[in-house]
């Protein structure tokens, strides 16, 4: 199925497909999956474990090549988006450095590619303000709780002011708590910045209460089954989550998985 928006999306893929090739067999990762996602829409890939959506959002981050298909960003090829700086991307783990304090490991992909100091210094002010780090900026990573990590990371994928933000599992490895604590700060976050959101989870909640619309996608092969529209008000709290509507939209997303 495509999942279709409107007349100029941000993101398009065509008929994507990836096959990995082991020494016995070939295994069908993705499988004709076409997706379109407008300028400044959250979404969220939706699924069980091994239906493809890491394999998809590396795929749009021009990470590796698919097998079959094609990738648009903003009319132009992904690997054109890459070198651009389009992307920012937040992996599951925070991959931060140890030895760097929380303000240096966000200064550094603007170190990197020579931003002036002045530039970049007020760049990473703004962003240690906006996921609320800004008194632990001389901290080390290792004295931050896993979700203060995270939100260093995201300020890292931010530094760069990407129109695309994609996101592989970032709260997968947090008790819930936390979990629903840093879902309501990162919308905080996206309704500051207003870029693009690609979310990859399995958590039904969580995809609902993030999002736009969910792309659920099932395994053997990965494939896009279902597409949700979630019309859920903004801005959402955690009171959301205990609504009606809240857990219809549960049961009607837990419906649309084939082959799980």
């Amino acid at each position: 199925m495509t999942a279709t928006l409107d007349a100029n999306p941000e993101i398009v893929l065509k008929s994507v497909g990836m096959c990995y090739q082991t020494d016995k067999t070939e295994v069908v990762a993705l499988s004709d999956v076409s997706v379109e996602i407008k300028k400044g829409e959250f979404v969220s890939l939706l699924g069980p474990s091994g239906c493809g959506k890491t394999t998809l959002l590396r795929i749009m981050a021009d990470l590796i090549q698919p097998t079959s298909g094609e990738v648009e960003i903003g009319g132009e090829s992904a690997k054109n988006a890459r070198l651009a700086q389009k992307y920012g991307i937040v992996f599951q783990s925070p991959v931060l450095f140890d030895w760097r304090k929380v303000k240096q490991n966000i200064l550094l992909p603007l170190e990197m590619l020579g931003i002036k100091k002045m530039e970049r210094e007020d760049r990473v002010s703004k962003l240690l303000e906006l996921v609320g780090l800004t008194q632990f900026k001389d901290k080390y990573p290792w004295q931050l709780s896993g979700g203060m990590q995270q939100r260093v990371a995201i300020a890292r994928a931010l530094a760069m002011e990407p129109e695309i933000l994609l996101m592989d599992e970032p709260f997968s490895a947090l008790d819930e708590f936390s979990r629903e604590r840093l879902n309501e700060e990162l919308l905080s976050i996206w309704s500051n910045v207003g870029n693009t959101v690609v979310f990859v989870t399995h958590s039904i909640p969580e995809a609902i209460f993030l999002s736009d619309r969910v792309f659920v996608l099932s395994p053997h092969p990965g494939r896009l089954s279902s597409v949700v529209d979630i019309p859920l008000p903004r801005p959402r709290t955690q009171e959301i989550r205990n609504s009606p509507e809240f857990y219809q939209l549960i049961s009607h997303i837990r419906e649309r998985f084939e082959g799980v």
